[in-house]
């Protein structure tokens, strides 16, 4: 348990008060699905960017990132520069044209409603199985922000280990129920501009504290911490290491909760400034997180004897260490805001998924926006409820919760979607087939270890699939004539609305 956690206890609960200000406002202008689902298409370029962000690095970016950095050291920059670059190419091939393409296929809410009517899939194949493959990740990514909470809540405030789950998942849940899309965008501009402060303030503060200089430091200490194809034993990390770590970046294109972000900016010009945006607050959190693992090897090793048993709290422990509670109070806040921010977006589009995708398709095609709406609110409850029986596990890491959850949506959805924006040849069957594939690889190479499949699962999934869509598409008929008109009305829209 930290000490003084009194001043700290306030500061959350300004904090949380804040929040849930924000998902009131945003309740008060959410009247029908398309608002509560996606905020009305209304996103400027900062809640889009930052939403996109926060919404997609989770607590693992305070607890699973510097943990990682504090077991490997630079070997970590393999993983960050990855997921660097695959924002950056999300943004730039991705976002105008889903965009741009969700709003010609009758303006499509979700993503498994914007690939189910882009190849005009009449048997609703594509819209119930994309829906299952969401809940089934989401429940996992979910749950590694709970157990991101149940750590932090178990630092702060000694709780035990389940009620500190519990407390984190009301947090969570209360604003998201109400507020749907606004409240989470909004909240998590907020959020996006507190984590990367927390973990820029929190290296500077500590190397300037009495660390010193760094570099020479870590290279007394272990040379193999500083070496970029090295492990920290002095073994050659293999290819197949290296390219499951910058492989990450694949998984971009293929997750929901980031998707609806682009599906939600106002204009595509906003996008471009969004992007930019984007990119500089992904690559200054990065490198903020593999410096507070980095510079927490020489604290621990100076302050502790070398002695910290789980590496995924070296942020909490650095943070508590070296600022008053007050300040302490307002930076661990940054780790809620970090769980926060991604545990309401996969709430919110787990309940789009069974409210939209599911109950609308199958059960209500009739059904009024705000049954479709009052759905995804109990949807909000019951999928935190599942998700937060799988976070109960006191020794479930944030960082290999996050990793599957992630590889199931890269493989599933990724090549799928980057096809169908791409090419007009493409056909339903395609599609169908190369989300079963992608999915299903992931999901039984996991199970596999040894040899080629110690690599990480996305790559193959990733291949795959892509493979699985190009030669059933091939093998198949070719798109409806009224798919083709679609796709080039979309080119059209494209030159357009920019």
């Amino acid at each position: 348990m930290i000490e003084n956690s009194f001043a700290i206890t306030g500061t959350f609960i300004v904090y949380l008060i804040a929040m849930m200000a924000i998902g009131y406002i945003a309740y008060k202008r959410t009247s029908n699905s398309s608002d509560y689902f996606l905020g009305g298409r209304s996103l400027g370029p900062w809640p889009a960017a930052l939403s996109a962000g926060a919404s997609d690095m989770s607590g693992w970016l305070l607890l699973g990132l510097p943990g990682y950095a504090y077991a490997a050291g630079i070997e970590s920059l393999w993983l960050a520069g990855g997921l660097l670059l695959g924002t950056w190419l999300n943004w730039l091939i991705c976002a105008k044209r889903l965009r741009t393409y969700s709003i010609t296929a009758d303006n499509s809410l979700t993503l498994p409603e914007f690939l189910a009517r882009r190849f005009d899939d009449k048997s609703k194949l594509i819209q119930t199985i994309s829906a299952f493959f969401i809940l089934l990740f989401f429940l996992f990514y979910t749950s590694s922000g709970l157990v991101a909470g149940g750590k932090l809540f178990e630092t702060v405030f000694g709780l035990d280990y389940s009620i500190a789950v519990i407390v984190g998942t009301v947090c969570v849940v209360s604003y998201t129920l109400f507020g749907g899309f606004l409240a989470v965008s909004w909240t998590d501009l907020v959020q996006g501009l507190l984590m990367s402060a927390a973990l820029l303030i929190v290296p500077i503060a500590a190397m300037s504290g009495g660390v010193g200089d760094l570099t020479a430091a870590l290279e007394l200490k272990n040379p193999e911490l500083m070496t970029l194809f090295n492990d920290v034993k002095g073994q050659p990390l293999s290819a197949i290491a290296i390219i499951s770590l910058a492989a990450w970046g694949l998984g971009y294109f293929g997750q929901p909760h980031i998707l609806a972000r682009f599906k939600a900016t106002r204009s595509n010009a906003d996008i471009t400034t969004a992007r930019r945006i984007a990119v500089i607050w992904t690559a200054l959190s990065m490198i903020g997180a593999v410096l507070v693992g980095l510079v927490g090897i020489l604290y621990v090793d100076n302050q502790l004897a070398g002695e910290l048993a789980d590496g995924e709290k070296i942020f909490m422990l650095l943070v508590n260490s070296i600022f008053h509670p007050v300040v302490a109070g307002i930076l661990l806040a940054a780790i809620l805001a970090a769980i926060m921010s991604t545990a309401d977006s996969q709430l919110l589009v787990s309940s789009s998924a069974l409210a939209e995708d599911f109950y609308k398709q199958v059960f209500r095609p009739d059904a009024p926006t705000e049954e479709i709406v009052m759905v995804g609110r109990v949807a909000v409850i019951g999928l935190s409820i599942v998700a937060l029986v799988l976070a109960m596990n006191p020794d479930s890491t944030v960082l290999g919760l996050v990793s599957y959850a992630w590889a199931g949506f890269g493989a599933a959805f990724g090549p799928v979607l980057l096809l169908s924006l791409y090419w007009k040849r493409m056909n339903r069957n395609g599609a169908l087939v190369g989300i079963i594939v992608g999915a299903l690889t992931v999901v039984i190479w996991k199970q596999i270890t040894g040899g080629i499949f110690d690599i990480y699962e996305i790559v193959p999934g990733f291949i795959l699939a892509t493979l699985s869509v190009v030669i059933v598409s091939l093998t198949t008929g070719e798109p409806s004539e009224k798919i083709q008109k679609q796709f080039d009305q979309y080119e059209k829209n494209l030159v357009e609305f920019d």
